[in-house]
């Protein structure tokens, strides 16, 4: 199946010099959930920005289900719906009237009762008369999602849509998502909560100074780049590490009651473990209990931006 967005090496260069794409390659496959994770400054907005048609790009192209977003954008843009990083309403429009007015840009004839549903399922149905002046920040993010939806879109960008919202809003958000997703929508996010991500996409791309550095899907990165470590408590305390476990490059750490053990959850962990504690008790170290954990996301994400500076 062709994907549903096909990114071709795509840069973007301001007048200043700043080059805040260089090369971009990116395919995004339909119906599926890839999240975008990069520092302030990596090029997330400004990537989205040029895929929506907002912002122009100095070369390269980007196609949408076939449309080339600059030949054919209105075929393209009909296709996505965007929910900004900022807070950008019409003050004294009615809940009611802004979304349908959205819908009504896009061409689509008046639905109300799929507004009605749109707005029951963010929490905004007993607002929808209220005029968004009135609302708090948190009930205008769910405005702003809701004219994202208002023309049917089959793709949704979600630009930090968590910034600054409340947990209720985040979990009925996320509900949304699953929902749409389900029915077929395709949804890229950029997201600051990493745990976010972890638990609700698919696919992860890094980009990092404009350039995407990562596309993996999430379950395979987490099996290629997590590390996990093996934490002996031990029932003494030890001043340095024994010269026969060299090694191992354990690490001493908790003023020399813990060991810790780091390895590689895709090779042969069991053994490496196995010999470890065979030669522990033959260099006279004793531990009274062990734990083991493993690389989060955010671990893997700080690792891969890191190397890339």
């Amino acid at each position: 199946m062709p994907p549903i967005i096909s990114i071709t090496n795509l840069s973007k260069s301001y007048a200043s010099g700043f080059h805040a794409l260089k090369g971009v390659n990116l395919e995004i496959r339909r119906g599926e959930i890839f999240a975008l994770l990069g520092p302030n400054g990596a090029g997330k907005t400004t990537l989205i920005s040029t895929i929506c048609g907002i912002v122009n790009a100095t070369s390269g192209s980007v196609q949408v289900d076939g449309h080339d977003i600059r030949t054919d954008y209105r075929a393209a843009r009909a296709m996505i719906g965007l929910v900004p990083q900022e807070l950008t309403t019409d003050a004294f429009e009615t809940v009611w009237a802004t979304v349908s007015f959205s819908r009504g840009l896009f061409g689509k004839p008046a639905s109300p009762a799929y507004i009605e549903k749109t707005l029951r399922d963010l929490s905004l149905w007993d607002k929808k008369d209220n005029k968004l002046i009135t609302l708090s920040g948190g009930m205008k993010r769910r405005v702003l999602i809701a004219k994202a939806l208002s023309h049917e879109p089959r793709i949704l960008f979600l630009d930090e849509p968590s910034a600054g919202v409340d947990v209720e809003l985040r979990r009925d958000m996320w509900e949304l998502v699953r929902g749409l997703r389900a029915t077929g929508v395709t949804i890229i996010l950029t997201t600051h909560y990493i745990e976010e991500a972890e638990e609700m996409a698919d696919r992860i791309g890094v980009i990092s100074k404009g350039e995407i550095i990562l596309v993996e899907d999430k379950v395979e990165l987490m099996r290629k780049l997590g590390k996990k470590q093996l934490t002996l408590q031990l029932q003494g305390t030890l001043e340095q590490i024994p010269p026969e476990l060299a090694a191992y490059q354990l690490e001493l750490a908790s003023g020399g009651s813990e060991l810790i053990y780091t390895y590689d959850a895709t090779q042969g962990e069991r053994t490496g473990i196995i010999g470890l504690l065979k030669d522990l008790s033959q260099a006279g170290v004793v531990f009274k209990d062990l734990q083991t954990s493993q690389s989060s996301l955010e671990d893997i994400f700080v690792s891969l931006v890191g190397k890339k500076s």
